[in-house]
């Protein structure tokens, strides 16, 4: 067994006081989550969420990385997963172009219709803990 660790954030814009959330939606599953990937050969985990921010979304983000969490799992492969998540704060308005060959769909939703989308309930609980964290920083 090997480890795969990626690395990405929960990327959200203020929208009438409250932060929409990005979600992807990959093109080779009807899977929603958020921006993130693999980390590559010495990057950090900022690092790796920034590259897969742009690659994925062509978004130039900053990361807030005094927020971050954490979930592993099991693959079909018989692989540990490890994620990172960050927080992302873009401006209104940002533009997102999909990565053609990964994602098939993007969509920006209010923490309610966010968590509704989002597949796993790994991805669902990480999405509770950033809008927490979210919300008493917008305060």
């Amino acid at each position: 067994m090997s480890t795969e660790v990626a690395s990405g954030a929960v990327v959200y814009q203020q929208k009438d006081g409250h932060p929409a959330y990005l979600l992807l939606q990959s093109a080779t599953s009807d899977f929603w989550g958020f921006p993130k990937g693999h980390v590559e050969g010495t990057e950090t985990l900022a690092e790796a969420a920034r590259r897969e921010i742009r690659e994925e979304t062509q978004i130039e983000a900053t990361l807030d990385t005094n927020f971050k969490v954490y979930t592993e799992y099991d693959l079909p492969n018989g692989n540990l997963k490890q994620v990172t998540l960050f927080v992302s704060e873009v401006p209104s308005g940002t533009a997102v172009t999909r990565q053609k060959a990964e994602i098939s769909a993007i969509g920006w939703f209010d923490y309610a219709a966010a968590r509704e989308r989002l597949t796993y309930d790994n991805l669902k609980q990480m999405l509770d803990q950033a809008n927490t964290y979210i919300e008493q920083h917008l305060q």
